[in-house]
């Protein structure tokens, strides 16, 4: 397998797993303080991906030189997901997967301006198509609401950690000396845990954990093994094969593999003519995974 098609196959589980977060996320994201969740979501997969490193032979001599890279790649992702969990408080989860695909877009536009990667005219089509169905789910195909701009508080919240997950994506790049994604993947997570923990330390205090519903803490593994420690390393995986705009595309994936979930844990689906939106996201990933001619790849 090439590398390229590695970086894809990455991408098709990375969606898959995000997507779970989502509905898990909006059935508990009001039974604890998002910060204190994330803090301690973040030093799990830290354990996690620190036991899949020592299997793997260890993290290798001078793999946290300049350890401020961390620091920054910790910080972008940790307010990602804080602003994710107090989004979901009141976004539906379908919208707020709707919200995660202009990601892409926005992640073309910072690696133009951090790394020079250009876009071709059909990934540009594509995103526009994308971002097109992303605002048809966003505003629940309602004209009168998109005129109105009359979005929703936790969509409006999650967008701004969206913009955080957007210059996250270059960055990876951007910082890398050459360390493997797991590597790369333990540094961040336990510089986030780090950055989370001081700045939630009053919620973490204050959080009865032994009083906490069980839908928290299946939540808590989930996220922490499953769309954090493994969407981490396979978001960084695919960064170093593919990029930025093109490992982003996958997010047009999210809002179906949402649907998917919302239906498998019995929870209520979005209407037929919102669906449209769906559509016009998967059209959009089509459209880029046919574009291979892009410079970086």
């Amino acid at each position: 397998m090439t590398p390229g098609m590695q970086g894809h196959a990455a991408m098709l589980a990375f969606s898959a797993l995000v997507a779970g977060s989502f509905s898990l996320g909006g059935m508990m994201a009001n039974d604890i303080d998002p910060a204190a969740f994330t803090a301690v979501r973040f030093g799990l997969a830290a354990v996690f991906v620190g036991m899949l490193a020592a299997m793997r032979g260890g993290l290798g001599r001078g793999s946290f030189a300049a350890p401020w890279r961390y620091g920054v790649l910790g910080g972008l992702f940790g307010i990602y997901f804080v602003l994710m969990f107090e989004g979901l408080k009141t976004a539906p989860p379908v919208s707020a997967a709707a919200v995660f695909t202009l990601v892409p877009l926005m992640a073309a536009g910072f690696a133009w301006f951090l790394l020079r990667q250009v876009l071709t005219p059909r990934m540009a089509l594509a995103l526009v198509i994308g971002g097109i169905g992303a605002l048809w789910v966003i505003f629940r195909a309602d004209m009168g609401a998109l005129v109105a701009f009359d979005v929703g508080r936790g969509e409006a919240i999650y967008f701004i950690g969206c913009v955080s997950h957007a210059i996250y994506t270059p960055m990876v790049r951007r910082l890398n000396r050459g360390e493997t994604a797991v590597t790369f993947t333990f540094g961040t997570t336990v510089a986030g845990c780090v950055l989370l923990t001081v700045y939630a330390w009053p919620a973490l205090r204050s959080v009865d954990w032994a009083a906490l519903p069980a839908m928290v803490w299946i939540t808590l593994f989930y996220t922490a093994f499953f769309a954090t420690a493994c969407t981490v390393v396979l978001l960084q995986f695919a960064t170093l094969r593919l990029p930025s705009a093109k490992v982003m595309a996958y997010t047009y994936l999210t809002p179906s593999w949402v649907i998917v979930w919302e239906a498998a844990l019995g929870n209520a689906v979005p209407p037929v003519l919102v669906l449209g939106g769906v559509g016009l996201t998967v059209l959009a990933l089509l459209l880029l995974l046919r574009d291979e001619s892009l410079p970086g790849r």
